[in-house]
């Protein structure tokens, strides 16, 4: 027995092996069955599924579908197994494997084969595995709504989906208590809108024959009706208390009772909340909290109004008091006093009020009640007071009792002044009032010493105004009997007269010392003495002070202070002077000491030296100055005093000097004494500096030098005198550095000679000034904006520009990694230049500058970047905008796009000289920055990228006005067309529209546009322009000029014509070679003159040349010329000189109407230095013959002649 297995199918075999013959049959029978029950090469099945869902759910029907890959139209019949566990035998036309009512028990891998032919059968291999899974459950849609309740008008969005997630369901949404009891089977794909409200449901459906998923939970949707719900109580009282009774109301606005159903949402735990119009509660703690309530339509189900904005309730355990108050609680003869009953904590109280005449009395209410919670009394006796609210009527406690007793006494009036002081002109408020308080009164006004004496009677209600001085007094009235009260003290009011007066001292020193006399007046501006009493004040203790218009004071400690005076009119009673400013006098105990100082101790030569003597704690003082020769010597006074305190002295010796002043006079101590010498040495010492800097910045050095002119060769010492702390070596120079701000100051010297310690004058003093910071180099540029072929001119500005500065030029590169820039130092700047300009050639694009200086070891910063701009568009780097003009209204959104060789951009603008960024102030998104800020701008903008270049620079303009002028926003190449127009931020243009150049008008017609066809470099300037009353702004518009070389067309021209012209010197040099071979060809015509004798060879008039010119005609003519031998040549040669003229001449026929070009001809020369020389010239004609344009009334110009000569000397 054999067993034989191939790829799909096995084959076993029985073999009797007793004959070889036997063998042989069998195997060929087995050969024979092979071919019959081959396999089918290149088709492949493929299982499929009817559905386009990956997942099947319990009970759901799956059809499964048998794709034989390129099987044709052959009659195939299908085998399935599940899980190669089992095969059938049993093979169907149809491809469809179908499994009805699925459950977990048909899960497996599913495979198919093809078979085709009878009855020699071709298989195909079985197909990839189908793995199917059965869910085992149902699945339940789901349904969503956006929102539970439809606003009057509106809609809600429902959702439907299946869970668990899966694909190919549609849905049915059903409205109803139960589905199928209304709207039953909308259709929809899993949204759907609805404007009605009630409950509704959904469920999902997929497949054939259908599966149904089960149905969802429902969703509720109600309608908000319009009517608004208010809630309202009756008493009106949010804060109640416990035992107190109040109802809660729901009001519809808008509906009557009969159609609506209430519904109540409370925060308290109140159990009496009624679902109904309106309910009564009984106050608890538990009552306390939010109530809100909505109506809800009887007809419309699920309709509803919104919840009622919610009212609070605030509940009080606490039973209230009242709170009794009394004005006063004397009760003033015949009059009363007002008590006040309140309850604080809450609203709606009504008061009653209760007495008794003393502890063995009944209680007596008083009148009615009090909703104000006021009452009059006038009675003695104990008072109290309750609060009552709501029906059935709340009482609060009783509240504290009050005494009241009637007042025996009479009350007093009391009058009072906003100011005693009446400015001239002006008048004073006076009032009176009872004490102790009380009401009902009127108030009688008194004047002059005594009541009744002067303007009796005026009566007034507690306020008066008065202009009149004098003494003043009140009293009050009530009641019929009239009742008065007692007088009021009086109130003296003055008149303050617009004289002035001033306090003078005599002598007029504020600071004296004890022991000094002075006189204080007191001087009425305005006014002679015979009107005036004096009044004086002082915050001293001198008692010296008298009420006179003078005194006079000898200065102790206790006169130091301020005085000050007024004068009071003898006249007028109750009139005086302001009081006058105070004047401060300070006392010094201690005499004074003056200080003598000299501005040098050693008087020069022939010179002198000046003394100053100074008293500097006080004023007024003269000098005194003595001094004497030797210690022996008596001292001597020097001239008169000096009031200025200064004496020039030109004598050796000791001096010292005092002050005096005042009548009596008086002295100050002596001074300090001081030693001048005579100097015996004429040189003098001059200090300079190293740099000549006057002003040097910190952390720099400088050396200072004292130098001693007509020195000779004596050696020197030398001594240094500052105005700062620093005291320099006593040498000749002296070396400042690092420097800071101390080093500051004046800097003299003087020198003293070894030999004989004489000693020069000192120096005029030299000022150095350090300064803390180094300087600030400001960089401008110019040009702003480049033209083709412009020079940039750079200027560095720094303080003393000449003081030893050297600067640095740089080019600004940009770095974007920190928004700021790398410098580059420009060619030929490496070691600085003398100059603070210097100039860039050659630049055409966009580009930024920096500069410093540097001097000594200091550099100062690097200067602000600075611009300058180019319009043009570079290749590499590229600024676009749109809209694409300059001008912009302020709510215009403008876009710069950046373009070019990187994938980083920054857009940089300048406005004025603040350098800024689009990303700060604007929005940056990409490469884009977009300008939508409503602000005005007046920027220029350009784009900076990543790999350090700059784009071309554009002017943008947004603008707050009505008009803007339409212009493109990059330079116009010349020759092209543009057009400007004008744009009104509202409206349309419907009148003339103006058009300027350069402040010129140039259009002025119903055209709204200004078109130029061909720009030339003319057009270029400032526009603008004016339609119905308004102008805009003007632009700038750029021209561009086009070099000829870089024009095309033109560079065309010149290669035909340089073709031309080498294809004509190719024809003149075979014509050449051929006419030295054959003279008598080409129609060459010779004419030789000779000469026989030795005039003619020595008479150069003798000699000549003849020229034929070239026959008219297309055809071109060659003429030869020969002039005589040089007889000095023909010595030794005895070959002649040929010289000839070739002309060519090239007719153009150009286009029909095309303007002919002029005739242009050119001329080769060719010398031949052989021993047969010939010179050769070729004329080249070049003939238009194209008709040119009539121009009407216009003369044809003249066709002009270029000539170009070309002379060729070959080497010999």
């Amino acid at each position: 027995m054999f067993y034989f297995k191939t790829k799909r199918q096995s084959f076993i075999v029985v073999l009797d092996v007793k004959m070889d013959q036997t063998l042989r049959c069998v195997l060929g029978f087995f050969l024979l069955n092979l071919i019959p029950h081959g396999l089918a090469q290149g088709n492949r099945p493929r299982v499929t599924t009817t559905s386009n869902w990956p997942e099947t759910f319990w009970t759901e029907t799956l059809t499964l579908r048998c794709e034989i890959e390129g099987g044709g139209d052959s009659e195939w019949t299908f085998g399935w197994r599940r899980d190669r566990t089992s095969s059938s035998d049993k093979y169907t036309t149809d491809n469809k494997y179908i499994i009805s009512q699925a459950t977990d028990s048909d899960n497996g891998d599913y495979e198919c084969i093809g078979r085709r032919g009878s009855p020699n059968s071709t298989f195909t291999p079985w197909s990839e595995p189908f793995k199917l899974t059965v869910t085992p459950r149902t699945p339940k849609a789901e349904l969503r709504a956006d929102s539970t309740s439809i606003p009057a008008g509106g809609a809600v969005t429902l959702t439907c989906d299946v869970n668990p997630p899966s694909s190919g369901w549609t849905y049915i949404l059903y409205r109803g208590d139960h589905p199928g009891t209304q709207d039953d089977g909308k259709n929809f794909n899993g949204r759907f809108s609805v404007s009605k409200g009630g409950v509704y449901r959904c469920r999902g459906v997929r497949g054939e024959p259908v599966y149904y998923t089960y149905y969802s939970d429902s969703v509720t949707i109600n309608i908000i009706l319009s009517n608004r719900a208010v809630v309202t109580l009756q008493p009106h009282w949010t804060e109640i208390h416990s035992g107190e009774k109040i109802t809660l109301r729901c009001e519809i606005e808008g509906g009557d009772d009969s159609e609506w159903e209430y519904e109540w949402e409370t925060t308290s735990s109140d159990r009496s909340v009624k679902q109904s119009e309106s309910f009564e509660i009984s106050a608890t703690s538990y009552s306390e909290g939010e109530y809100k309530c909505k109506g809800k339509h009887k007809t419309e189900v699920l309709s509803s109004t919104p919840w009622s904005t919610p009212i609070t309730l605030t509940v009080s355990e606490q039973k209230p008091k009242a709170e009794l108050k009394a004005d006063v609680t004397d009760i003033p003869v015949g009059g009363y006093v007002t008590l006040t009953c309140d309850v604080s904590s809450s609203s709606g109280w009504q008061y009653y009020f209760w007495y008794r005449a003393d502890k063995s009395s009944n209680p007596s209410s008083i009148n009615e009640f009090s909703s104000a919670g006021q009452k009059r009394v006038s009675k003695e006796g104990l008072y109290w007071c309750r609060g009552a609210r709501g029906n059935p009527v709340y009482y609060t406690e009783d509240s504290n009792t009050i005494q009241l007793k009637e007042n025996t006494r009479r009350p007093k009036a009391e009058l009072r002044a906003d100011r005693t002081s009446i400015p001239a002109g002006g008048a004073v408020t006076l009032t009176c009032d009872v004490n102790p308080p009380s009401s009902g009164w009127t108030y009688i006004l008194f004047r002059g010493d005594h009541p009744g004496t002067q303007d009796d009677g005026k009566n007034f209600n507690g306020r008066i105004s008065v202009s009149k001085g004098g003494v003043y007094w009140c009293r009050g009235e009530r009641g019929e009997p009239v009742y008065y009260t007692e007088y009021s003290d009086s109130v003296t009011i003055n008149i303050i007269l617009s004289d002035r007066a001033v306090v003078t001292l005599q002598p007029h020193w504020t600071e004296i010392h004890s022991g000094e006399k002075i006189t204080l007046r007191c001087e009425i501006e305005g006014g002679d003495d015979s009107e005036w009493e004096y009044e004086w004040e002082t915050t001293s203790s001198d008692r010296s002070v008298r009420q006179s218009e003078s005194f006079e004071i000898t200065a102790t400690s206790y006169s130091e202070g301020e005085y000050k005076c007024k004068g009071k009119h003898k006249t007028e009673v109750l009139s005086s002077t302001p009081w006058s400013t105070p004047i401060t006098l300070t006392v010094s105990e201690q005499k004074p000491k003056p200080e003598l100082k000299a501005d040098v101790t050693d008087i020069p030569v022939g010179g002198y030296v000046t003394l100053t003597c100074d008293v500097s704690s006080s004023s007024g003082w003269q000098y005194y100055f003595w001094y004497r020769a030797d210690k022996s010597s008596n001292p001597s006074s020097i001239n008169e005093f000096s009031s200025a305190g200064q004496k020039r002295v030109s004598k050796e010796g000791l001096y010292w000097c005092r002050g005096a002043r005042g009548n009596p006079v008086y002295y100050t101590e002596d001074s300090n004494t001081i030693q001048l010498k005579e100097n015996t040495v004429a040189n003098k010492a001059v200090v300079t500096l190293h740099p000549n800097w006057s002003e040097i910045y910190y952390k720099e050095s400088i050396t200072l030098r004292c130098e001693i002119q007509d020195g000779d060769d004596a050696e020197w010492e030398y001594e240094w005198k500052t105005s700062n702390s620093f005291k320099p070596p006593k040498e000749k120079e002296y070396s400042i550095g690092p420097a800071d701000t101390s080093h500051s100051g004046n800097y003299s010297c003087k020198g003293r000679k070894k030999s004989d310690q004489s000693p020069t004058g000192w120096s005029d003093p030299i000022t150095l000034t350090v300064l803390s910071s180094s300087p600030q180099p400001v960089l401008t540029v110019s040009p702003l904006w480049l033209s083709p072929g412009d020079s940039v001119t750079l200027n560095c500005e720094v303080k003393h520009p000449s003081a030893g500065w050297r600067f640095y030029w740089y080019e600004a590169i940009p770095k974007l990694s920190d928004n700021s820039y790398n410098y580059q130092l420009l060619s030929g700047s490496r070691n600085g230049t003398e100059k603070y300009s210097f100039i860039v050639n050659g630049q055409t694009h966009t580009a930024g500058y920096v500069c410093r200086a540097g001097r000594g070891e200091m550099n100062t910063p690097y200067s602000e970047p600075k611009f300058v701009w180019s319009g043009d568009l570079p290749s590499s780097a590229s600024l676009t905008v749109s809209p694409e003009r300059v001008q912009h209204f302020t709510s215009d959104s403008v876009s710069l796009e950046c373009k070019g060789n990187s994938t980083q951009w920054r857009v940089k603008f300048q406005e004025d000289s603040f350098l800024a960024d689009c990303s700060l102030w604007d929005k940056m998104t990409g490469s884009t920055c977009t300008i939508d800020r409503h602000i005005s701008r007046n920027n220029v903008y350009w784009c900076e990228s990543g790999s350090g270049e700059f784009s071309n620079a554009v002017n943008i303009t947004k603008q707050k006005s009505d008009i803007i002028l339409v212009s493109p926003v990059h330079p116009v190449t010349e020759g092209s067309s543009v057009s400007l127009s004008c744009r009104l931020r509202s409206s349309d243009i419907v009148s003339n529209v103006f058009f300027y150049q350069n402040n010129k008008l140039i259009q002025n017609d119903t055209r709204k546009e200004l078109n130029i066809s061909a720009v030339s470099k003319s057009d270029e300037g400032f526009y603008k322009c004016q339609t119905s009353g308004r102008e805009s702004s003007q632009s700038w518009m750029s021209v561009t000029v086009v070099s000829r070389l870089g024009n095309p067309s033109y560079l065309l021209i010149l290669m035909i014509v340089g073709l031309i012209c080498g294809v004509v010197l190719i024809i003149l040099l075979l014509l050449l070679y051929r006419c030295r071979q054959s003279k008598d060809s080409c129609l060459i015509r010779s004419i030789q003159s000779e000469s026989t004798n030795q005039d003619s060879a020595t008479n150069p008039a003798a000699q000549h040349h003849e020229y034929s010119p070239p026959l008219q005609g297309d055809a071109c003519h060659y003429e030869s010329i020969k002039g005589p031998e040089d007889t000095a040549h023909d010595a030794n040669h005895s070959q002649s000189q040929d010289v000839t003229y070739s002309l060519i001449e090239l007719k153009n026929i150009g286009k029909k109407g095309k303007k002919p070009e002029p005739d242009s001809t050119i001329y080769s020369d060719v010398r031949l230095e052989t021993e047969d020389t010939s010179v050769l010239y070729s004329q080249v004609s070049c003939h238009n013959p194209g008709k040119a344009k009539k121009n009407k009334g216009k003369p044809t110009p003249a066709i002009t002649e270029e000539s170009v000569y070309s002379e060729v000397k070959p080497d010999q």
